[in-house]
């Protein structure tokens, strides 16, 4: 089902304000994870403003402090997966894989209207719940992913017990493709399709690079699609700055297994000041006060998030 001209101006603007977003509060900072927005944007606010199931956000507009960790003595421990709405049998559900993507993810909630502007004042803060690496308690975050890798096998927990239940809703999942070398994923993977997991839809943010450099530098992954039928998904390889694209690739469906979308991203996309640090983008720190201020510049000269 292709997206309409509408709903497209609306994921295009959404993305942009992903960015904008991101990049403000690295300027307000000393820096952050800017790359992962620049490469994301598209694919977060497609799942977001088209894709996903998901009923109205039950957390509140501006995120409540660190209220300890989950238990039976601890009533007052709010989930992030709450922004995505409570959990129903025919609801989709959510999770974020690579936590350090959590301001991107941040800024996402902001453009579907899930969390307050004002939310992001509450970053990295000392006892907020807005981290900078999110865990389950931080918005969005239904789960702690831990170390690369992890949260897959937590999705697959999830979907094989809704598949089980009979429930209707998928369960979605966004990766960065750095966590494929990772052996766990591949553990998950072979469970899925030994189990014939069909309810959940992985979507991988292909910008092939990591903390070190470039992926196929530290430890390459080619031929990653093939590696990943091998081991029983489905696999759809796309632009992944390209909303049709990644709209229609998100319908797809197996009987068998899992589905894998591999969102082929540029880092720097949309801001092109920062290939000037490729392929060393991992974490953005500004290395001078003239040097944020370009970026401040590079800001301004960004189309604001409300055009169409």
């Amino acid at each position: 089902m292709s997206i309409s001209t509408e709903q497209l101006h609306t994921i295009r603007r959404a993305a942009r304000g992903i960015r904008r977003r991101v990049l403000e509060h690295c300027l307000t900072g000393d820096g952050g994870y800017l790359s992962q927005a620049c490469s994301s944007a598209e694919i977060l606010a497609t799942l977001y403003l088209h894709t996903m199931r998901l009923g109205p956000s039950a957390g509140p507009l501006i995120p409540v402090p660190f209220s300890g960790a989950p238990g039976p003595h601890n009533p007052r421990h709010v989930n992030g997966g709450v922004y995505n709405g409570l959990p129903a049998p025919d609801l989709d559900r959510f999770i974020l894989s690579p936590t350090h993507y959590a301001l991107a993810l941040y800024a996402a909630l902001i453009e579907a209207g899930r969390l307050a502007p004002e939310g992001l004042a509450h970053f990295n803060r000392d006892g907020s719940s807005v981290e900078m690496i999110g865990g389950e308690h931080s918005p969005g975050l239904e789960v702690t992913g831990g170390s690369f890798g992890q949260a897959i096998s937590q999705a697959a927990g999830v979907a094989m017990a809704r598949q089980r239940r009979g429930d209707t809703g998928r369960v979605w999942v966004f990766m960065s493709d750095g966590e494929f070398q990772e052996g766990q994923v591949w553990e998950a993977f072979m469970s899925m399709a030994f189990h014939r997991v069909n309810n959940l839809t992985v979507f991988v943010d292909v910008n092939g690079q990591q903390v070190d450099g470039r992926m196929e530098k530290v430890m390459n992954l080619e031929p990653i699609q093939q590696k990943l039928e091998a081991f029983g998904a489905r696999v759809y390889q796309v632009d992944g700055h390209d909303i049709q694209a990644l709209a229609g690739a998100a319908e797809q469906r197996s009987e068998t297994g899992p589905v894998v979308v591999l969102g082929c991203t540029i880092p720097y996309q949309g801001m092109p000041i920062l290939e000037e640090r490729y392929p060393n983008l991992h974490y953005v720190r500004f290395k001078s006060q003239a040097e944020r201020e370009r970026y401040r510049a590079a800001l301004e000269a960004m189309p604001p998030e409300v055009e169409a």
